[in-house]
Order: C-alpha cells, then sequence, then structure tokens
C-alpha cells in the first residue's frame, strides 16, 4: 500500500511517501520558511536529490510544488496519482470529537474548520492540504491523524481549567495538548531505546515548541492548552502570559480582540523579541554579539528549564529527557543553555556528544548523569503512515 504523508506545520510541510506495512521510503522531502522571502524545498529518494531555493508564499502553493515532483517525469517516483492508495494527513486540532485516526469526509473537514480560530496557525493550512490532496490524488483515501489524540491520556486534574465547571462540561474548554504525534513517537523510541524508562519528558522543539510529561508511556501533562498557543516561547507565538495583559491591550491600547490575538500569534515570541523567527538566524544574530539574540535565546532556555522542574515534580521523578524536531535535534547550542545548570535534578550534559550530529538516537549526557539526556529525531511521517495502515486494515 503507497501511503502519501503530509505534514503541514505554521511554517513548513514536511512530505513522504511510503509502501506499508514494509516501512519502505520512496521518497521525503520538506519545504520550510513557507512565507518568508527564500523557502528551502527539499525533495530526496534512493538516486535523487533536489535542493532549491525559492519563494514559497503559501501552503497551497507549496503543496502543488510538491505533487509537481512526485509526478516529475525525471526525478519524480509516480507516473500516475491513481499509483497512491492513501493520503495521511497531520491534523492539529481534534478538538473532544477526534480522538482516533478517521476517513475524512465532508463533516469531519467541516469540523476541522470549526477548530480554525483554536488552531489559526494550523487547522487552515491542515485543511488547505487536504483540499489540494483531494484534487491531486482524487483516487486516494484521505486519512486525518490528530495531534490531539496522544494527550487524551491526562488526567482531569491536569486538562481541566480552574474556571466555572460548565464551560468544560457544555463548551469542552479544556487543555488538549498538541505535536502529539511527535511526543508519541519519540516517546516510544526513547522507551525501546533505553528499555527501562518510565519517567520521562519529551521537548518538541521547532517553530512551535512543546514539552509532554510521560509516564509509563501514557501523556500526563503538557504545556500547549486548549489551543497551540501557550507554554513556550516560539517562533512567532508567545506562548504563557497573564490573560490581564490581553485586557490592558484592548481596554487600555485601544486593540481590537483580533489585533491582540494577531501580536499574540504572529509578532511575538522569537520574532517579536528579536526581529527574526528562525531559531537558525537568531543563533547566527547572537554570536555576531546581538544582544537582544542573546537575551532571547536565554528567555527560551529558562521558560523550558522551569518547565522540567515542574514535570520531574509532576512525574515524582526523572528518567530522561528528549529532544526533538528542527530546533530541538539540530541546535546544539539551545540543548546546551537548556542544560546548564540542572545537576540538582541529575541532568549533567556531555559538551562533546552534545555537537556531535546524527540521524540516530543518541545519547548526550555524561556518562554519571542520574537522568538521560537523548537527542530522538522525531518521525510524524512514519507515525501517521502506520496509523493510516492499521485503520485501513480494520
Amino acid at each position: 500500500m503507497k501511503i502519501l504523508i503530509i505534514n503541514s506545520g505554521s511554517s513548513s510541510i514536511k512530505y513522504q511517501l511510503m509502501v506499508m506495512p514494509e516501512n519502505e521510503v520512496i521518497c521525503t522531502g520538506m519545504i520550510d520558511r513557507i512565507g518568508l522571502e527564500t523557502s528551502n524545498v527539499t525533495f530526496k529518494t534512493s538516486s535523487n536529490s533536489l535542493e532549491e531555493s525559492l519563494p514559497i508564499p503559501t501552503h497551497k502553493i507549496g503543496l502543488q510544488k510538491v505533487a509537481n515532483m512526485l509526478l516529475d517525469a525525471q526525478k519524480g517516483v509516480i507516473k500516475s496519482t491513481a499509483e497512491i492508495d492513501a493520503v495521511g494527513h497531520r491534523v492539529v486540532h481534534g478538538g473532544s470529537e477526534f480522538s482516533d485516526t478517521v476517513k475524512i469526509n465532508e463533516k469531519v473537514k467541516a469540523k476541522i474548520k470549526q477548530l480554525f480560530e483554536l488552531a489559526p496557525l494550523h487547522n487552515p493550512a491542515n485543511l488547505e492540504g487536504i483540499n489540494v490532496a483531494e484534487e491531486i490524488f482524487n483516487s486516494a483515501e484521505q486519512i486525518a491523524v490528530f495531534d490531539t489524540a496522544f494527550h487524551q491520556t491526562m488526567p482531569e486534574v491536569a486538562y481541566k481549567y480552574a474556571i466555572p465547571n460548565k464551560f468544560l462540561t457544555e463548551n469542552k474548554v479544556r487543555v488538549y495538548g498538541f505535536h502529539g504525534t511527535s511526543h508519541k513517537y519519540v516517546s516510544e523510541q526513547a522507551i525501546e531505546f533505553l528499555e527501562n524508562s518510565s519517567k520521562i519528558i519529551t521537548i518538541h522543539l521547532g517553530n512551535g515548541c512543546s514539552m509532554a510529561a510521560v509516564k509509563d508511556g501514557k501523556c500526563i501533562d503538557t504545556t500547549m492548552g486548549f489551543s497551540p498557543s501557550n507554554g513556550l516561547i516560539m517562533g512567532t507565538r508567545a506562548g504563557d502570559i497573564d490573560q490581564s495583559v490581553i485586557f490592558y491591550m484592548i481596554k487600555n491600547l485601544n486593540y481590537t480582540p483580533d489585533e491582540v490575538n494577531a501580536v499574540l500569534l504572529k509578532q511575538s515570541g522569537m520574532l517579536g523579541l528579536t526581529g527574526y523567527s528562525d531559531l537558525r538566524d537568531i543563533e547566527a544574530e547572537a554570536e555576531k554579539g546581538n544582544k537582544e539574540c542573546q537575551l532571547a535565546l536565554l528567555m527560551n532556555a529558562y521558560r523550558i528549564k522551569k518547565t522540567i522542574g515542574s514535570y520531574t515534580a509532576a512525574l515524582n521523578g526523572l528518567d530522561a529527557i528528549i529532544f526533538t524536531a528542527g530546533i530541538g535535534e539540530n541546535s546544539s547550542y539551545m540543548r546546551q543553555l537548556i542544560c546548564t545548570d540542572m545537576d540538582y535534578l541529575g541532568i549533567e550534559l556531555d559538551k562533546e556528544k552534545n555537537q556531535i550530529r546524527s540521524k540516530a538516537v543518541r545519547e548526550i549526557n555524561q556518562v554519571n548523569s542520574k537522568a538521560k539526556i537523548l537527542v530522538v529525531p522525531t518521525d510524524e511521517e512514519f507515525e501517521i503512515a502506520n496509523q493510516v495502515y492499521q485503520l485501513l486494515q480494520n
């Protein structure tokens, strides 16, 4: 069964064509920095590799580019879209209605659209991916895998907000959590690698960032909540903020609610602090002596460190912390900032191991470190493909 995986992030599209259940990857690629002046496009097969930089202003244009590369007469991997049996879509917010992988129909798409306001940087891109895929791969089964699903094991003490009960019972206002596909995959990989690990913290750092406390393979807490906007400092999202700031901006600074929403989601985070949303640019500027960039990196690491401490308390111990996603896997500097002065919790980084780049699961802690520090490359695409295959086999 040939399954095309489309993983639309807030500023990127990852894609992968796989044969299941053999777990054979036919091609893989990514388009990142969508919406910026120049986007990076990659397309890789066992025999060909394409890398180019060009403007990709929207997710729709990006998905059309992906389809063109798959069908390319010289470097493509399919001759007809009819070869694709299923398209698996990562969908960020499933609300309270979707806790499992589902076949996509008009009702499912309508629900994804209803949740736009709760995941404004993601669900629109996810639905755009579905609509474009339905046009291009019109004979394939379209399947949705929801980011919120892994976090459904959180206990009520963790997912309930301290507001009147009716908001939960009548309006389903609660912590949902996101990046669940990634947290699920890397936590399972870490447990397998360590062989015996029941208390781990997964740290997903990309343009969007989140953490999860995982006990005995089950999520018990996570930093993102009702929407993917709170928790850690992100590329353009503010993360946690006192709600009084919102009312101050509206009442005293004459912002409209929509304008406040735009500021907190699209103009804040690392972009608001530095003028850059991509961490690679921020690290480069910090090395040149840019004080704003240096402070922003310290702020980012500080919030992560605080969360490690609180989750260690929630887990009543710590076996390992896991770094994953674009920043977590590739930024040795951010990993070092986060792990500095954390020896009280048994976290001791080996600076030489931290500099090694690899696509394999690896330890970067000192030999005597009480808690393991792992870098686990996430593979949301494989996790999505597996869930799609399992659904279609049942």
